[in-house]
């Protein structure tokens, strides 16, 4: 039965951090959550978490109610968060050691789980390390090794590759689709390339509503949106820009290449192309797509 939300719903205040969000995790795999800061990605997944309670609707786990199985829920729960607490001075060992004894695991169960996940992250020739001493890379991948620890069935990742370079990207990426394979992983950002190269299935969020849901290819062939390429003087461009979405402008030979997002022709000479992903998320939040304020 996996994991389900049914009319989720959480108020601060008056105002729908989340609103009535409903969707399932039936099978293992990587499932993206997109949406700019503020959409409320961070309040659903920290009720994923149990660590917030909704205001109305539920979250069950094979049919249960995750509140009511309490510890037994987070036996088999992983969760990092965008910012995770550790001591600066303990090694990453012992920083591992000391969060597998939180999690109920004994001295010798922690010694062989320890090593094992050091391995799967790629940090067992960093495990001497200080903790205040790894890079921003290291960190996230110390923070999966955290997550895991218990070996979850259910791996909550909050934009867990903000602030990487790209080959920490692309490292992180590979990681995540090879822990994917033995269980639900729920993967929050709004980095599109992210997404478009591990989830098997994707979840639009914007303004506490899930508006878009489903496989890559079935969510772009829903929408009315197309993407325009237009060649033409900077004048024309910056007249255009102020009319319809663009997701790239370039010089090209003396002339403005634009990107259209739109669902008719912009002008004369305008040749069509595939939709992207990146292309339908600047298409479902506009402007908002570049909103750098913090999450919800």
């Amino acid at each position: 039965m996996g994991l389900e939300i049914m009319d989720l719903t959480k108020e601060f205040h008056g105002f729908k951090a989340v609103n009535r969000v409903s969707f399932s995790f039936d099978n293992n795999g990587v499932y993206g959550l997109l949406g700019v800061n503020g959409a409320g990605k961070t309040t659903l997944m920290r009720m994923i978490c149990t660590l917030i309670h909704p205001t109305s609707g539920s979250i069950t786990y094979d049919g249960k109610d995750i509140f009511e199985l309490d510890g037994e829920y987070r036996k088999i729960l992983g969760y990092l968060p965008q910012e995770f607490g550790f001591y600066p001075e303990f090694t990453v060992v012992d920083y591992l050691r000391y969060i597998a004894s939180i999690k109920g695991l004994s001295q010798v169960a922690a010694r062989k789980k320890v090593d094992l996940v050091l391995r799967q992250v790629g940090m067992e020739k960093s495990k001497r390390i200080k903790m205040k001493k790894l890079s921003g890379g290291m960190k996230r991948r110390v923070g999966i090794a955290q997550a895991i620890l218990n070996d979850p069935q259910i791996l909550i990742l909050d934009e867990p590759t903000a602030g990487l370079d790209p080959n920490e990207r692309i490292r992180f990426r590979n990681l995540i689709s090879e822990l994917s394979q033995n269980r639900i992983v729920l993967l929050s950002t709004h980095i599109i390339s992210d997404i478009e190269s591990v989830a098997s299935r994707v979840f639009f969020m914007k303004d506490g509503e899930i508006t878009l849901s489903g496989r890559v290819e079935e969510i772009l062939g829903t929408v009315p949106a197309k993407v325009w390429i237009c060649e033409m003087t900077p004048e024309e461009a910056d007249r255009i820009q102020k009319q319809y979405s663009v997701s790239n402008r370039r010089l090209h030979q003396g002339s403005v290449e634009l990107r259209v997002i739109t669902e008719e022709r912009p002008v004369e000479n305008a040749r069509e192309e595939n939709l992207t992903l990146e292309d339908l998320f600047l298409y479902v939040f506009g402007e908002k797509g570049d909103d750098t304020n913090g999450e919800i």
